[in-house]
């Protein structure tokens, strides 16, 4: 033969796989290309190639002649049937190892066979082709475009059946899937969700079952297979469920290690962001369960808060962070009143414990330097403390009113830094751990600011910090983030939510600091908004919601700033007012009443649903129209432009005066006077429509008297 035996010692065997190279590339025929090859790989698979060999066994033979020999199948004479794939696999891994080679379309490309080979049956000899088509995948996995290819082109299904038939190799299977769904989990579980319930079945039922270590190494592994879907409550999923409960209860039932207890409040937290708190059951043993699991986590919190040792705090946020998750749930819980899994003196023993361990959140958030202020953990430490605030307003409020400049500071550095607009995509391939997007912190501090704006204190302080402002550019933002969503109709989205928040307020600052109204040139920007959004939302009748709180904030606002150049019967101006009424006057209807033969009066069909969340906003927005009636000459016209001084007398007139409240009745009449008062056309079609007969026949003696007089 023309090339040479491999020697022993290192320097030799350079130069021997030089030569086999040489004999590569100038080969007359298959058959000594071959001999050289089994040289080279014999090389390869012992782990004898450095990156420059391995560049040069590359750039000898390139990607074509590993694909001719995964794709032959006629192996050399006495050689078992897979000897060419082996040897094409061999080569393939090898060039693997180089991150540029791993993500080359001819790799890439080879993705389904590879899959195929994890699903091939392994017999003794073919153990090297799955550990090097494993080797192969992990490289994959690493590169840029590799998830996406690799979940595209079937590998998550083929390595959940890899572990699950549990061959040569199906550890590695697990270790790939959990590194696949750490970057690409909502695409993994969107396409494969059948298979990985079933590997997340397997696991769950090994976890029950283990008492030993194995247990506590299943709590490290599980999260990273529970979907953040509907999926897991499913029907079919119950027993896992059950399994993963049972498992958690008999480890937290337990006296444990710090190193034991971790994983498993992890995993507890994981369940949570799953499914909320459906998977404890209800009764005796899942109410204490529960009750144990937020305890341990307010402990958890308070050892790590309350005196923070720089270096402890650095290794324990990530259960901390989990723990949060766990305390988020314990408030819910404890304000659920349909079906509570708690009983009253556990809810008021986990609210006293709760307090303590927000107290330590707020200690820790006073340590917090400007150059710790990106650290994910500060972010998840705040959202924690917002949810707190949103429901509980009564304690720790001192404490919380002096942490209030932090916290309008820490939104407005991360609001600043972020992007108009983080879409999906942007979104898909990072790790929702540690993850490096911008946060909106506003969004989950919202709900405190609207109930500490109603209190003059806290109110003060917010006021004192710039908070209107940063709030009026937080509306802008999240006003851009809506209108380039679907319009088709959808659930509720943080955006919109954020809105309606926002707007509640800015409703709170309207009632209780118009001072600051007249004079912030922030809420003149904020009226521009209000002016130009509602005619866009009003027609859309899934965001009822919002347009209830822009039509209600925008007329009490109107009111104050009636003199500014925007309200001075402008296009925009009159859009919106026109807009104003029309929600204002369609919400009543008149419909069967089952009690009797005739009609009575009824919230309207397209707002029943919405009717407990803005029945509120509509009598507040009724009292504000009817302040802004004498405000603005040409109001008049757009209420008889809406055709409302027609349809309200038809209403009241075919109506039992018995199912009109007296609440409804004191906000029609005022705004009825009102129009009476600022126009003789307006009063005429009152009076033309027996206004003074239906006026005494409801009780509105200020309406009447308006009527009469000349």
């Amino acid at each position: 033969p023309r090339f040479p035996t491999m020697a022993s010692d290192s320097g030799d065997r350079h130069a021997t796989l030089k030569r086999c190279l040489a004999v590569l590339r100038d080969a007359r025929n298959d058959s000594e290309q071959f001999a050289a090859l089994l040289l080279v790989t014999k090389a390869v698979r012992a782990g004898e190639v450095d990156a420059k060999i391995r560049r040069q066994i590359f750039d000898a033979i390139g990607f074509t002649f590993p694909t001719r020999l995964l794709t032959s199948r006629q192996p050399p004479a006495d050689c078992p049937p897979h000897t060419f794939r082996a040897l094409g696999l061999t080569l393939l891994a090898c060039f693997c190892t180089d991150p540029e080679l791993a993500g080359h379309s001819q790799i890439l490309n080879k993705i389904p066979t590879f899959n195929d080979i994890l699903l091939s049956p392994c017999d003794p000899d073919s153990t090297s082709m799955v550990d090097d088509v494993y080797q192969c995948l992990s490289a994959v996995l690493a590169t840029a475009r590799g998830p996406r290819e690799l979940v595209t082109k079937g590998t998550v299904s083929a390595l959940c059946q890899a572990y699950l038939n549990g061959g040569h190799g199906s550890d590695r299977a697990l270790t790939l899937l959990v590194g696949l769904l750490a970057v690409a989990g909502a695409k993994c579980w969107q396409r494969d969700a059948p298979q990985l319930l079933a590997v997340l079945s397997k696991l769950s039922g090994d976890f029950l079952k283990a008492e030993d270590m194995t247990k506590f190494e299943l709590c490290e592994l599980l999260p990273h297979f529970i979907p953040l879907s509907p999926l897991l409550t499913e029907n079919s999923q119950g027993s896992c469920i059950c399994r993963l409960y049972k498992g958690l209860a008999d480890i937290l039932g337990s006296k444990l290690s710090q190193s034991q207890r971790d994983p498993a409040l992890k995993l507890a937290a994981s369940l949570v962001q799953a499914c909320g708190a459906e998977w404890i059951p209800a009764g005796s043993a899942g109410s204490k369960f529960l009750a144990l699991l937020v305890n341990l986590a307010c402990v958890e919190v308070r050892l790590t808060l309350e005196e923070p040792d720089p270096v402890e705090v650095e290794g324990k946020k990530e259960v901390v962070t989990a723990c949060y998750v766990l305390v988020e749930m314990g408030i819910q819980e404890c304000l659920r009143e349909e079906n509570p899994l708690l009983e009253n003196v556990q809810k008021m023993q986990l609210m006293r414990i709760m307090e303590e361990a927000f107290g330590a959140v707020i200690f820790y958030l006073r340590q917090v330097k400007q150059e710790e202020l990106q650290d994910p953990f500060i972010f998840a430490s705040v959202r924690v403390l917002g949810a707190w605030m949103a429901e509980e307003t009564s304690s720790l409020k001192q404490e919380i009113c002096d942490l209030l400049p932090f916290l309008v500071k820490y939104a407005r550095k991360l609001f600043k830094e972020s992007s108009p607009a983080l879409s999906l995509p942007q979104a898909e391939l990072v790790s929702t751990e540690g993850s490096a997007l911008p946060q909106d912190a506003l969004r989950f501090l919202l709900p405190g600011f609207c109930h500490l704006t109603a209190e003059d204190r806290p109110r003060d302080i917010l006021i004192s910090e710039g908070a209107p402002a940063l709030l009026c550019e937080y509306f802008l933002r999240q006003w851009e983030v809506l209108t380039s969503e679907s319009s088709a109709p959808e659930p509720l989205t943080s955006a919109e939510m954020s809105l309606q928040t926002t707007c509640g307020v800015f409703l709170n600052l309207v009632v209780t600091a118009p001072d600051l109204v007249r004079q912030d040139k922030t809420f003149s920007s904020l009226m521009d908004v209000l002016l130009k959004s509602l005619p866009l939302l009003l027609p859309q009748k899934h965001h009822l919601v919002l347009a209830a709180n822009v039509a209600t904030l925008g007329l009490m606002m109107a009111r104050i700033l009636a003199g500014s150049a925007a309200l001075q019967g402008t296009q925009s101006a009159k859009e919106f007012f026109g807009a104003a009424i029309r929600f204002l006057s369609q919400a009543h209807t008149a419909q069967a009443d089952p009690s009797s033969d005739g009609l009575a009066v009824a919230v309207s069909p397209p707002y029943v649903s919405a009717w407990d969340d803005i029945r509120e906003l509509w009598f507040l927005g009724m009292q504000a129209l009817a302040g802004c009636i004498p405000l603005f000459p040409w109001l008049p016209a757009a209420a008889l432009q809406a055709r409302w001084l027609e349809g309200l007398p038809q209403l009241l007139s075919c109506v039992a005066p018995a199912s009109v409240d007296f609440e409804l009745i004191t906000a029609f009449q005022a705004v009825l006077v009102e129009l009476a008062r600022a126009s003789e056309q307006c009063r005429g079609v009152i009076l033309s429509h027996h206004g003074t007969e239906w006026a005494n026949l409801y009780g509105m003696a200020a309406l009447e008297q308006c009527l009469a007089e000349q």
